[in-house]
């Protein structure tokens, strides 16, 4: 436990100094600002109030589910495998007292983490912009509902990171995984649209997840099964993931 706590905290301290963290940060303030200037504008172009205040982050969130929150969890994991080898640094991590497993673990929960914060972060902007330009319809119910969604989109998102685990410990070019990468997103969301009848086993047609949990009806089967399918893929790719990296080579 000792090793594992110690694998964590240089994971979060590398995590933390990596440029795209701060880039990650920068283009999530700029999607909120884009979206309440798209928003404002229309209300005030066309005399049209597009969504309330506790309806923009639910927006924003449809928009950033799909493009920035995936592609910046791709980069993070693709630099903590691909970028550690080809760098050499992953010889430096694995002399350490902790074990292969500790480290991969370590590593995949600081991949969690940096999910949960980007979601987190947005959902406060979003909320206060919301706040801010749209005060009147903001109701306590809608908070719980946007926070609610946010957090049923960290599941999906987290278990599509982890086929980009498996992927980076396959491939040994970083560039390779992120276009295999983003090739199996855009595929995944190609055959979600031609084959709907089995769009509940793609991992990307669970994106939006959340809506499940904020509809007027609440469909708790229909949660549950889907919930069980990424649990599943989860483990299944979180096994896998750490069998190739156990193997691999320095």
């Amino acid at each position: 436990m000792v090793g594992f706590k110690a694998a964590f905290i240089n994971e979060t301290v590398k995590l933390f100094k990596k440029k795209k963290l701060m880039a990650a940060a920068i283009l999530s303030i700029l999607a909120v600002i884009i979206g309440q200037i798209a928003v404002s504008a229309i209300k005030h172009g066309f005399g049209l109030r597009v969504v309330g205040s506790t309806e923009f982050p639910l927006v924003v969130l449809a928009v950033f589910a799909y493009t920035l929150l995936p592609l910046f969890a791709t980069f993070v994991a693709i630099d903590m495998f691909n970028g550690e080898f080809s760098s050499n640094t992953m010889k430096i991590t694995l002399t350490r007292p902790v074990s292969r497993f500790g480290v991969f673990s370590a590593k995949i929960l600081n991949i969690a983490l940096f999910i949960m914060a980007n979601l987190m972060f947005v959902m406060i902007l979003a909320l206060l912009a919301g706040l801010l330009f749209n005060p009147s319809s903001f109701s306590l119910m809608g908070v719980i509902k946007v926070i609610m969604a946010y957090l049923a989109t960290f599941l999906p998102v987290f278990v599509f990171t982890l086929l980009v685990v498996l992927l980076s410990n396959i491939l040994r070019g970083g560039i390779a995984v992120f276009f295999l990468a983003v090739l199996l997103f855009i595929g995944f969301n190609v055959l979600d649209i031609l084959f709907t009848n089995f769009s509940s086993f793609l991992i990307t047609s669970k994106f939006d997840w959340y809506m499940l949990w904020i509809s007027e009806n609440v469909n708790e089967f229909k949660i549950l099964r889907q919930l069980l399918i990424m649990l599943g893929y989860g483990i299944m790719l979180f096994t896998a993931g750490y069998y190739l990296f156990d193997r691999r080579e320095l």
